[in-house]
């Protein structure tokens, strides 16, 4: 289990550098409007990810100690990307659609790219269990 929060970890200092990198391109492009659509759904995808993480860490102490398995938080992520979609929807001129809507997609993203890079580390370490 602490190899999980490990990943969590690293991978919500890898969002949080990418709404960094939004801000400085919000900041110093002329693409204000895509790179604010990009911030607002990464910055809601980074709290889907953070719930995601706490329920994974409730649901996993459930088991050990055998009491009902609580729910994942489905509803309350979907009601978080509606959300952006709505603020996208209602200020055109403000955020991007369609970026918000990849922005909502980047905690997946990141979480597939760190996944096959920590692979790539324990496979040339020679660390895999096959």
């Amino acid at each position: 289990m602490p190899e999980l929060q490990q990943s969590i970890k690293r991978q919500r200092t890898y969002l949080i550098y990418l709404l960094a990198i939004f801000v400085l391109g919000w900041g110093f492009t002329s693409a204000q409007d895509i790179f604010a659509g990009l911030f607002l759904g990464t910055a809601l995808s980074l709290y889907n990810h953070w719930i995601i993480g706490r329920r994974i860490d409730r649901f996993s102490k459930a088991v050990e100690d055998g009491r009902k398995i609580p729910s994942l938080g489905t509803i309350l992520r979907m009601g978080s990307a509606a959300l952006a979609a709505m603020i996208a929807i209602q200020n055109p001129d403000q955020f991007h659609l369609v970026a918000t809507v990849i922005g909502l997609m980047t905690a997946y993203a990141v979480i597939m790219i760190d996944f096959g890079i920590q692979h790539f580390i324990k496979r040339t370490n020679g660390k895999e269990v096959k």
